[in-house]
């Protein structure tokens, strides 16, 4: 799945009371293209929501089509079936880039990437974009690995909930670059910087059922988080 339909789009969602950064505001990002892309290099996403009042984060899969993040999973799922009743939900998706060492214990940090997004869900009824949906889940987490695998039966379509959520109340929150000492301390004698990190593919694990005349798809073997963008 294709995301160049927003790599040159400087739209900004116009931020809420929700949405707005209110803590270190100048980290806050509010164009499409920021939001999107940090989306789209994630894989798992938080979903909050409350049920009689109590409150409920779950981690989970997504994909994003256009301006609409999907998610999906059985209709027994609590989380689904309270989100298809068209209550307040919150997701967020953080990417995390270093670790910020500095001079002191309270200006220690850590470099990231973050979407927050609110809004209600919408169950998707139509079989079509229910496949699409499906298909964006697929192609999110391994780009070319649709084309391949058997597509989901009617019953397996049947047995999955999908549900959207609009990207339209976003927002996105960045930290980069070296620690923010106290001026002061910036002559002590202390090692200060940053530690990289990064999600890194390690070699495809075949399963111990695969005949071993199957050659282990290119897509598996070269994969990497930049590909998916």
């Amino acid at each position: 799945m294709s995301h160049s339909e927003y790599e040159d789009s400087s739209e900004k969602l116009i931020p809420t009371q929700r949405s707005r950064i209110k803590r270190v505001p100048q980290r806050g990002q509010y164009e499409r293209r920021a939001v999107y892309q940090i989306l789209d290099e994630g894989l798992v996403c938080h979903v909050g929501f409350a049920i009689e009042q109590q409150p409920y984060v779950i981690p989970t899969a997504y994909g994003r089509v256009g301006d609409k993040l999907y998610i999906h999973g059985s209709p027994a799922s609590r989380m689904l079936r309270s989100l298809q009743e068209g209550i307040e939900v919150c997701v967020t998706v953080t990417l995390l880039d270093g670790l910020v060492l500095a001079r002191s214990a309270f200006h220690h940090s850590m470099n990231y990437r973050s979407v927050v997004v609110f809004g209600r869900a919408t169950v998707v009824r139509d079989t079509q974009e229910k496949l699409e949906a499906l298909q964006a889940f697929t192609e999110h987490v391994i780009p070319g690995r649709w084309e391949e695998v058997r597509p989901p039966s009617s019953q397996e379509l049947q047995g999955t909930l999908v549900l959207f959520l609009p990207l339209a109340e976003a927002s996105a929150k960045v930290r980069t670059g070296h620690p923010i000492d106290d001026e002061t301390d910036y002559q002590l004698p202390i090692w200060a910087g940053v530690v990289p990190l990064h999600l890194a593919a390690t070699e495809p694990v075949r399963d111990p059922r695969l005949p071993l005349e199957i050659p282990v798809p290119a897509y598996a073997l070269n994969y990497s988080a930049s590909r998916r963008c």
